[in-house]
């Protein structure tokens, strides 16, 4: 187990933000003054936990430099990462980041944005970034809607919008559909190649397919059909997923994550009637979180925040967190 915290240390803050694509992080002072930044490379624990915990310490290192610290110093940190709702993959990296903050939290990404953009209180969120997922907060529970990884799920996500991109592109060589300029482009990427694509298909990642997201975005904007054909799929799903939530009882939702902007004019007038400006982000709610599991003075409590019951259908504990024991960001304390 890891040691407390004692009197008189200067205690510091950490949020960090990991996504599928970047991660994020932003050190705070017990007063909530921000100390130092930091971005990095994707941290998705489910895609890899090893690439994660390189990104994450990345991202740390540069805020405990500007802020004249380094990872011996008493740090609480919150590490809001994607694939943290399944059970295995957040009970790894919870070990797997113990020994280098003195108290280490483990929550999804979801979790962490719904905090941040309700400032704690109750509300929901759908994310709509290179994956997508619906989180809400009612009545001392969390419910969760999708997100379960793609391509068996985040429907309506940077991810699954190229990767209609690229079947729509495959059926248009095959003469199953028509050509149009998005398809072009995509296929041009593989110099019209087919088996290219097979090729590429072997190694891709979500992030890989997200970036074809940002051009889906354009042609449907300059009414190319089959860009807007997928951009009324996308949110459809987005819609769906904002009904069940509001099922919940969560009526209150903030759009959130770097596709939401591109897709909400897609949606439908009830979706759309529902949202809420995000008060806060996802690096808002960790640092809120990562206070609240030392009792910062302050700080609303979160109910059941180091042992929620979350409801997908089923139930289970998220996020993870305590004191403990693997090494990793460079030499062990």
């Amino acid at each position: 187990m890891g040691r407390g915290f004692q009197v008189g240390e200067r205690l510091l803050f950490l949020g960090v933000d990991g996504g599928g694509t970047r991660c994020r992080a932003r050190l705070a002072d017990s007063r909530g003054a921000i100390l130092g930044e930091g971005i990095a490379g994707p941290a998705n624990i489910r895609i890899s936990l090893e690439e994660s915990m390189r990104s994450v310490c990345d991202a740390a290192g540069q805020c405990l430099a500007q802020a004249g610290a380094s990872f011996p110093d008493p740090v609480a940190a919150c590490l809001a990462l994607a694939g943290a709702s399944e059970p295995r993959e957040a009970a790894a990296a919870q070990s797997a980041f113990a020994e280098r903050f003195r108290r280490v939290l483990v929550t999804t990404d979801a979790h962490a944005a719904c905090v941040g953009a309700h400032r704690g209180e109750d509300g929901g969120i759908v994310i709509v970034g290179t994956g997508s997922i619906g989180w809400a907060v009612h009545g001392g529970r969390s419910w969760r809607v999708g997100g379960w990884g793609f391509p068996v799920s985040d429907e309506g996500s940077g991810a699954w919008m190229g990767w209609e991109a690229v079947q729509r592109t495959l059926r248009a060589h095959d003469g199953r559909t028509a050509w149009t300029p998005l398809l072009r482009r995509v296929s041009q990427a593989f110099d019209s190649d087919p088996h290219a694509v097979v090729r590429w298909m072997g190694s891709a990642r979500p992030r890989d397919f997200g970036r074809w997201a940002p051009l889906v975005l354009d042609h449907a904007g300059h009414g190319d059909p089959a860009a807007r054909a997928i951009m009324r799929l996308a949110a459809g799903h987005i819609d769906a997923i904002a009904a069940r939530l509001a099922e919940r009882g969560a009526t209150r939702l903030a759009l959130m994550g770097g596709l939401a902007a591109g897709i909400e004019p897609w949606l439908s007038t009830t979706t759309r009637a529902r949202l809420v400006p995000p008060a806060g982000d996802a690096l808002d709610g960790a640092l809120r979180l990562a206070r609240v599991g030392v009792g910062a003075s302050g700080v609303r409590p979160l109910a059941k925040t180091c042992a929620e019951t979350l409801d997908t259908g089923g139930e289970g504990s998220d996020p993870v967190g305590c004191e403990g024991s693997a090494p990793v960001c460079g030499n062990a304390r």
